[in-house]
């Protein structure tokens, strides 16, 4: 794909093969610990990374429902250890064939309100998380497709143990769901959500993926659990929909071309549109390039202020430019042009902040007018390498806590749709991320793989978050190559992010410390509630090994050469993460 000119001039380092570096650990880590024991398991059992990482899926599909799950859909970023070719599986999902730019408008051609929109069936996009993960298992694949499904089944049936996080977005969403007798059923008990430390069971999800496992992939896309899905959105209690059999038949995962771009010495890689992640992170590290961050240093609140601007610079272009590249005309290459990262870098004052900036004028663009989207907290992400190097990392989604609040055969359907801009057009221009029919809506997920100077592959990771899942993924990368940090302590970092024109620097760290001399820079700072969970793995002399956010009550399993447990990092199972964990 010509638009992606930054992949091309990298080719030749992506080629050098990994299995020149061979090593004999394996690596699982995702944001919950029976979702990486599933990942570990399976690599346990000779599976491919990329075994693990769809098996990780599934069980977050079980004790995760709050954040992803098939329901919903994600991207895949492979790296093969064997001859270097990196591949990206584009899982997103689609509005239905109904679907039309006025969606999310009301009676009187107003936008509607989130709180409105996000409920019910006409948020629902068609999932896309088992197209990519029968996608993913036919070309990287080792165990048989049914042996994926083992742990997540047995979740299911035998039952497990409701954490801190899953009780806080019960008790979130419990004002709602009067109107959602489904998961009242699984998920309330004598009346009220139920609470940390109770076991729940989900016996219609098992036979749910008991069947997928047995039938294959169209068992989902068809059959009981097609109409299941169709008919939760059309006769849902509020916002009937339009989903049909056939929108689901139709739906195919995409493999399509990686986005790649050098920051120092390393190539950075992640998903093309409808992702704005990599775009966006690329742009954030391309604006800093003319800083010295190592020489200024973590402490430094010149690094963060520095940060703020260049991260305030990317929005700008990401609200306007990016949408689904299959539908608009995203101009990537130009907006990862040295030339003009360089011209917006040159707008950043180092002593002082311009507190927002517009969108730039990159090469290539067309007209068009800016436009905000829905995307709010949520997400999840994991990340697996086994024992040959293959390297599997996957953002996945269903949106905010529990989607739509639907339920079909057992397991939650996204809200997907509410990540389109809801107003289709400003000015009398088309905004790039409208509803359209079969159209993906923009994301922020951004799985990303680094490679050094040889081409050698030596960190994965990626975060949950909404909009700030590109912040929470550009600072850990900040942190481990210009900072110096080994992942763990680069993932743990203070987050930062904005509001409007103001700052926000995550509450209690040392950051917020720091608040009055980064605002003495210019702008407003505020502490906030800034939670994240990142997940990843990086490669060091001993091997791979995984990395978990300390916000969250992810866990990371490294496995030796046997399959045997060697390192489990992460919070014990009883400690309760920050109440802004999604």
């Amino acid at each position: 794909m010509t638009r992606f000119l930054t992949a091309i001039l990298t080719l030749a380092l992506l080629a050098f093969p990994h299995s020149l570096f061979a090593q004999s650990r394996a690596v699982a880590s995702s944001a919950d610990p029976r979702a990486t024991e599933a990942g570990a398991e399976i690599l346990a059992k000779g599976g491919s990374a990329a075994d693990a990482a769809m098996a990780m899926m599934l069980a977050l599909t079980v004790v995760e429902p709050q954040s992803s799950g098939i329901g919903g859909g994600g991207f895949l970023i492979h790296h093969s250890g064997k001859d270097g070719k990196l591949s990206t599986i584009n899982g997103r999902e689609t509005a239905p064939a109904a679907a039309t730019p006025d969606r999310f408008l009301d009676e009187n051609g107003k936008r509607m309100g989130f709180l409105d929109a996000f409920q019910g069936g006409h948020s629902v996009g068609v999932p896309g998380n088992i197209q990519l993960m029968a996608m993913t298992h036919s070309k990287w694949g080792k165990l048989p497709w049914a042996d994926l499904f083992a742990p997540a089944i047995r979740l299911a049936e035998e039952g497990f143990v409701v954490n801190k996080t899953m009780e806080s977005r019960l008790a979130r969403l419990a004002r709602l769901w009067p109107r959602f007798a489904e998961a009242r059923r699984i998920y309330w008990r004598n009346g009220e959500p139920l609470k940390a430390g109770m076991q729940i069971t989900n016996p219609e999800l098992a036979e749910t993926l008991k069947d997928i496992a047995e039938d294959g992939p169209d068992a989902f896309y068809s059959g009981r659990i097609g109409q299941a899905i169709v008919d939760a959105v059309q006769n849902a209690p509020v916002n009937k929909a339009d989903m049909t059999m056939t929108d689901l038949a139709v739906y195919k995962a995409k493999e399509q071309a990686a986005v790649c771009a050098p920051y120092r010495a390393h190539v950075i890689c992640g998903m093309g549109p409808p992702s704005s992640g990599a775009t966006t992170v690329l742009q954030i590290l391309g604006t800093l390039s003319p800083f010295d961050m190592k020489k200024l240093g973590k402490d430094n609140p010149q690094s963060w202020h520095l940060i703020a601007e260049a991260m305030q610079l990317a929005y700008a272009d990401r609200q306007k430019y990016l949408g689904d590249d299959a539908f608009v005309d995203v101009p990537v290459a130009g907006l990862l042009n040295p030339q003009y990262l360089a011209s917006r870098s040159a707008l950043i004052d180092p002593a002082k902040s311009r507190s927002g900036y517009p969108a730039g004028k990159p090469p290539g663009a067309s007209e068009r007018t800016a436009g905000a989207s829905g995307e709010v907290a949520g997400t999840t992400h994991f990340t697996a390498v086994d024992h040959d190097g293959n390297v599997a990392n996957m953002t996945s989604t269903i949106e905010g806590p529990f989607g739509s609040q639907l339920i079909a055969a057992g397991f939650f359907l996204n809200n997907e749709l509410t990540d389109f801009t809801f107003v289709p057009e400003e000015n009398g221009a088309p905004v790039a991320n409208r509803v359209e029919a079969g159209k993906r809506p923009l994301s922020s997920m951004s799985p990303t793989i680094v490679f050094d100077a040889d081409g050698k592959a030596i960190m994965a990771l990626g975060s949950a978050g909404g909009k700030r899942i590109i912040m929470h993924v550009a600072k850990t990368l900040i942190g481990k190559i210009d900072f110096g940090l080994p992942l763990a302590d680069a993932i743990a970092l203070p987050n930062i992010y904005y509001r409007g024109s103001t700052v926000l620097v995550e509450r209690d760290t040392p950051l917020a410390a720091m608040a009055d001399e980064l605002a003495a820079f210019g702008a407003e700072v505020k502490p906030a509630d800034i939670g994240s969970k990142v997940n990843g793995a990086e490669y060091a002399k001993d091997g791979w090994r995984g990395a978990v956010d300390p916000r969250s009550e992810g866990v990371a399993i490294t496995l030796d050469g046997d399959g045997e447990l060697l390192i489990r990092e992460g919070k014990s199972p009883d400690s309760a993460p920050p109440p802004s964990v999604f």
